[in-house]
């Protein structure tokens, strides 16, 4: 078993430099999506309905906004700053549709150190193709204790169709 994949260790407030990057990367698959649409209640047809989304201005199912948006929180919870993160904001503006097989990779940027263990952190998030799908700025607390533990393991999940 590969150690690194195993365990999450955050970065402290005072390990942290302005400019310093991270980054964090998912594909959407279809039990992803339908997932994401039972935890969230959001069941809009655009995302769920095949023939409803090929009538949409997408011409195809895409993911809900907020996939791409948690993928944000993800990456601020597990690799920059890691476990111990308080997230405070978040702003996001959605450039373009994520598609189902879409590869997406966070890339988070240490933009200001701000008082009180505060950090100002650039959200950048792009397809497989390096296009921009999400823009925006997270501010966070920082913690201040270093951490490393092991990664939860999750319960497999498997969705009847």
């Amino acid at each position: 078993m590969n150690d690194t994949l195993d365990t999450l260790e955050n970065l402290t407030y005072d390990e942290l430099n302005e400019g310093d990057t991270a980054t964090f990367t998912r594909t959407l698959t279809e039990d992803e999506l339908i997932l994401f649409a039972a935890v969230s209640g959001d069941v809009n047809p655009v995302h769920l309905d095949k023939e409803f989304a090929a009538h949409s201005m997408f011409k195809e199912r895409i993911a809900h906004g907020m996939w791409s948006g948690s993928l944000i929180s993800a990456a601020l919870a597990t690799v920059m700053p890691g476990p111990g993160t308080i997230y405070l904001e978040q702003s996001l503006a959605f450039k373009r549709p994520v598609k189902l097989d879409d590869t997406i990779t966070v890339t988070l940027k240490v933009l200001r150190k701000e008082p009180k263990n505060r950090l100002l952190v650039e959200c950048d998030v792009r397809n497989q193709n390096g296009q921009q799908v999400v823009a925006g700025e997270a501010r966070v607390i920082a913690p201040t204790e270093k951490v490393r533990l092991h990664k939860p393991i999750l319960p497999a999940i498997s969705i009847d169709r």
